[in-house]
């Protein structure tokens, strides 16, 4: 049992399960106004599971392709996959099993969410490659994560109405401009191994505007979310507690870039169950 314990705990280092939460709410969120309300117990446990293990299947990849630079970087460098915890066969069979039961859960869930299970799957993984060439990585990583409540009203209904695209769009830029400043820890380590990043191409005060406005655009489609699917008010106090949450976390990193991981985590956690909560009392209370 020791063994086996020990292993779990380096799988969950390797790929910090806890941080499904940015995803997860989004995900639900898209469930709920998709059904008008509870959408079932085993949907919850199917979408639960799809999001789990694709995003799973996308970071032990990403682990795998990316140890070289992750031993060289000291933020990284104690990473299970860098330091000999968990070996690269290891990774690469957790990523696959991982994929696999992905596409069986979305087989489960209906056809649609099957046909489109691989093409996410392809974008998921795509994101490790795009630091190697492109400063559009934050974009990737923001469209990665934006397809999690598109895939949600899927699930429920095998459809992706506007309002839904309105919230992906939303999720996008909320992503990559939080990853825009979780990239400044990184700057100096991108620009001297040729890694493309916006901070190591365009330095940290670009990087902070530019993370700023993608923020902004962010509450105008989760605005729009709210218009397009005839929510109430208390989904636009949502909006409006996003509004001060991410201001509170532009707030810290500008004042502080030792505050990026409690901006990062802390923060963003947060708001994503802020809001999801904020979507259930409004579908309770209309």
């Amino acid at each position: 049992m020791g063994k086996i314990r020990e292993s779990l705990k380096n799988f969950n280092e390797l790929v910090m399960f806890q941080h499904s939460i940015f995803s997860l709410p989004f995900i639900f969120i898209a469930m709920v106004v998709s059904a008008k309300g509870w959408f079932g117990f085993n949907l919850l446990v199917l979408g639960g599971l799809a999001a789990v293990s694709a995003r799973n299947a996308a970071m032990g990849f990403n682990r795998y392709v990316d140890r070289r630079f992750d031993a060289h970087n000291p933020r990284t460098a104690n990473r299970p996959s860098v330091d000999g915890r968990i070996g690269g066969n290891a990774i690469i069979a957790f990523t696959f099993v991982n994929a696999a039961l992905f596409i069986g859960v979305a087989y489960t869930i209906n056809s649609v969410a099957f046909a489109v299970s691989l093409p996410v799957l392809i974008v998921l993984l795509s994101y490790s490659y795009f630091k190697r060439f492109s400063a559009m990585a934050h974009l990737v990583l923001g469209l990665s994560l934006g397809l999690a409540p598109m895939a949600g009203t899927i699930a429920v209904s095998a459809f992706v109405p506007l309002w839904s695209l309105y919230l992906s769009i939303g999720v996008m830029f909320w992503v990559a401009g939080f990853d825009l400043l979780y990239s400044l820890q990184d700057m100096a380590f991108d620009k001297a191994n040729g890694l493309h990043s916006i901070p190591s191409r365009y330095g940290s005060r670009v990087t902070l505007n530019l993370s700023l406005v993608l923020h902004g655009a962010t509450l105008v489609f989760w605005e729009l979310f709210v218009q397009s699917a005839v929510l109430g008010m208390v989904a636009q106090l949502g909006v409006i507690l996003a509004l001060l949450m991410l201001g509170y976390e532009h707030y810290l990193v500008r004042k502080d870039f030792t505050k990026i991981d409690r901006a990062f985590f802390t923060v963003n956690g947060y708001l994503g169950f802020v809001f999801f909560g904020c979507i259930i009392l409004d579908t309770v209370f209309n």
